[in-house]
């Protein structure tokens, strides 16, 4: 198994959701390669960090929008009818019921066709008590997402490689990050001294991949990263993302006799996929 094979299960490697027989296979990797053995000590002292993130404490704003919504939501339950009236219609209906279910077979198939046609002609009506949580569910979570984006941002311009980890990481949960997130991700990509924050910043731009400067994060990338390892992991985010822009790059990269051996590979081989 090659280092960027390995590279794939490392996470699954370290929380321990790797099966047999691959888990012995990246083992004996591990044991004889030293630059992945030390990527996975690194991996581990990340998992055991995040455990020790404090949670985060609603604030005011929080707080009074929970009690807006529980107010909203007492207020419909007090205007339901109470248990006592179903109670009497209940025994009413089952004086009424026929006993024979002939007729019991019947009756229900009338009352499913009366059912069927007053609901096509009926629309509902939302009353205000229902709209004012969705609106204030929705509030809420625009305020998460922007708590997520600066916690995100704070841990990228840490000075511990390790912290620098944790906000690349953070950047996961974001499903539609802002321009701050991802300039930050590829100012990452492009100047972080430390290969494996790169590696996990073109991991997470991924996702991202849908943005143009993401896009062209990547294709500049590749021609200024010196680590084997990050160029082998941009060259195959570019072609996975389907740059047309890279293929220069990429055939610059193939004609460089300074170049890593294996990095030339790689980018001859994929370059292959693109023409």
């Amino acid at each position: 198994m090659r280092c960027e094979e390995v590279r794939d299960q490392l996470t699954d490697y370290v929380i321990g959701q790797i099966e047999e027989p691959v888990r012995s296979v990246v083992a004996h990797h591990l044991a004889a390669c030293e630059g992945c053995r030390n990527e996975t000590e690194d991996l581990k002292k990340l998992w055991t960090t995040l455990g020790s993130i404090p949670a985060t404490e609603p604030g005011p704003e929080l707080r009074s929008r929970f009690h807006v919504m529980l107010e909203a939501y007492r207020q419909g339950m007090d205007n339901t009818p109470r248990r006592t009236w179903w109670q009497g219609w209940h025994s009413r209906l089952i004086s009424w019921w026929p006993r024979q279910p002939a007729l019991q077979l019947g009756f229900a198939l009338a009352l499913l066709i009366l059912g069927v046609v007053i609901g096509r002609q009926s629309q509902p009506v939302p009353t205000s008590p229902a709209v004012t949580p969705v609106t204030e569910v929705a509030d809420l979570r625009a305020e998460l997402i922007q708590m997520r984006q600066m916690v995100a941002l704070s841990l990228m311009q840490q000075q511990s490689a390790s912290d620098r980890l944790r906000g690349v990481n953070w950047s996961y949960q974001l499903q539609q990050p802002g321009m701050e997130i991802l300039t930050a991700l590829v100012d990452a990509l492009m100047h972080d001294p430390n290969v494996n924050v790169r590696l996990a910043t073109i991991d997470a731009l991924r996702q991202f991949g849908d943005q143009p400067v993401v896009r062209q994060g990547v294709v500049e990338a590749m021609q200024r990263q010196e680590s084997p390892m990050v160029q082998i992991a941009l060259i195959d985010l570019a072609v996975d993302l389907k740059e047309k822009e890279s293929v220069p790059v990429l055939r610059k990269l193939t004609e460089d006799q300074t170049l890593n051996e294996t990095v030339r590979e790689r980018a001859l081989r994929r370059l292959s996929e693109m023409e």
